[in-house]
């Protein structure tokens, strides 16, 4: 363990920029320290981590972590690192977001300990019953329009055709109210959250100074790319949640797989609370035996037991062997149609196999694995083929009923990695 949490951030690359003196305040004292998230679905996702896992990792040198969700900001939407304004939201369907999202809050952050436990609040609390008037009175009349130009997140999508909303342009003064907040009603000083946030943040922190004379603190993480210069988090499919209706434990497990040798160390240090010398010990197998693929299997189960639990984690890794001769018998239907979701499909009714079945090399010609009857023998001579990964010895094979798994489906494969899915219908 590092002499405090800043040292700890920096080794992993976590620290983008900081206001001075974040060093010495982390080292010298146990502070209360919010970062806020934003709650526009009823799930996070990959790239909500960072800043999400940088809080728990504050937690654990005793910091006092409030995660905040934005349920009052999230009806005006930050204009931060957005090319055009965002679909508002009700309040209502912000408030059942926040809800959905509590339960992977607890993945990172502990709220049950004694000494220092996390909390959970809502702006929507404080923001929602302001007045108009008062809120411009007290707290807009310490923001000029010029400081307020030249932040990054306003300027940019000045520069668009689009242009920017008064609505977006006032979220500003809303986050650094946020903060004010929390400095008055919980002694927060330091406010964290991704680098497109340093503006907000230190916004939050000259509005403190000014209106209570107290000193506040902002620190940022750096945004995540990856080196092929695809965005982080994003797959084909679309986004990596941490909702398993969203993306199955398999599929979660599988992003983390994949990971480029060339990220694998940093998401290492970014994302799991592995110890520096095991980290550097993943670091130099990756090195020195990147085709074992070590440091990604310890990436992949870590996160995926870490946001889904040891039994996904199992059933995830036991899904993943499939693919590679691995006992399948025993997986569900869900897992079965997740593993084998992007390999070529048929489907068969289920009386062709009542009774005596259907010859095996009937069921290999209406697939893509062999090109005539002729062609599945010779391959099933030779050991190629295979039925639910189990070798077939006889080209006069039956398949029946008691061959489905899950009572609804056939995984045929020639060859190490050639597969076929028979979905078998009622």
């Amino acid at each position: 363990m590092f002499a405090n949490a800043f040292e700890d951030l920096k080794w992993r690359g976590m620290v983008y920029d900081h206001v001075e003196g974040v060093q010495q305040l982390l080292d010298s004292q146990k502070i209360t320290v919010y970062n806020g998230f934003d709650p526009t679905g009823d799930s996070l996702h990959v790239g909500h981590m960072v800043p999400l896992i940088a809080l728990a990792r504050l937690q654990r040198y005793g910091h006092h972590p409030i995660a905040l969700a934005g349920g009052g900001t999230g009806m005006i939407g930050d204009p931060s690192g957005k090319a055009q304004e965002r679909q508002l939201l009700s309040l209502e369907q912000l408030a059942a977001n926040v809800e959905s999202i509590k339960g992977q809050l607890a993945h990172f952050l502990d709220f049950e300990v004694k000494s220092n436990p996390a909390r959970l609040w809502n702006n929507a609390d404080w923001l929602v019953p302001l007045n108009l008037v008062s809120f411009l009175r007290d707290v807009g009349k310490h923001f000029t329009v010029n400081y307020m130009l030249a932040k990054d997140s306003v300027r940019t999508r000045l520069e668009r055709e689009d242009g920017l909303s008064f609505t977006e342009f006032s979220y500003m003064l809303m986050q650094s109210y946020d903060f004010l907040y929390l400095y008055d009603r919980a002694g927060c000083v330091l406010q964290t959250g991704g680098s497109d946030q340093w503006g907000n943040i230190t916004a939050g922190v000259e509005l403190i100074r000014r209106m209570r004379g107290g000193q506040a603190f902002g620190m940022v993480y750096p945004l995540i790319t990856k080196s092929d210069g695809s965005k982080f988090g994003k797959t084909e499919s679309g986004s990596v949640w941490l909702s398993a209706e969203r993306t199955s434990p398999y599929r979660f497990y599988q992003f983390w797989l994949n990971t480029d040798d060339r990220d694998v160390v940093n998401y290492l240090k970014y994302f799991t609370f592995l110890p520096k010398g095991e980290v550097e010990a993943l670091a130099e197998a990756t090195a020195q035996r990147p085709e074992q693929r070590e440091a990604q299997r310890s990436l992949a189960r870590v996160m995926t037991d870490t946001v889904h639990g040891p039994s996904a984690l199992a059933r995830a890794e036991q899904a993943t062997q499939a693919l590679f001769g691995g006992d399948i018998s025993s997986l569900d239907a869900a897992d079965i149609a997740d593993v084998f979701a992007e390999v070529p499909a048929s489907e068969l009714p289920k009386s062709q196999l009542e009774g005596e079945g259907l010859a095996v090399v009937d069921l290999l010609t209406g697939t893509s694995l062999v090109k005539s009857k002729g062609d599945a023998r010779r391959s099933i001579s030779e050991g190629g083929l295979s039925i639910n990964n189990a070798r077939i010895q006889d080209p006069l094979q039956m398949v029946t009923i008691n061959d489905l798994l899950a009572g609804q489906f056939i995984v045929l494969r020639k060859g190490k990695k050639n597969y076929h899915l028979v979905r078998v219908l009622s």
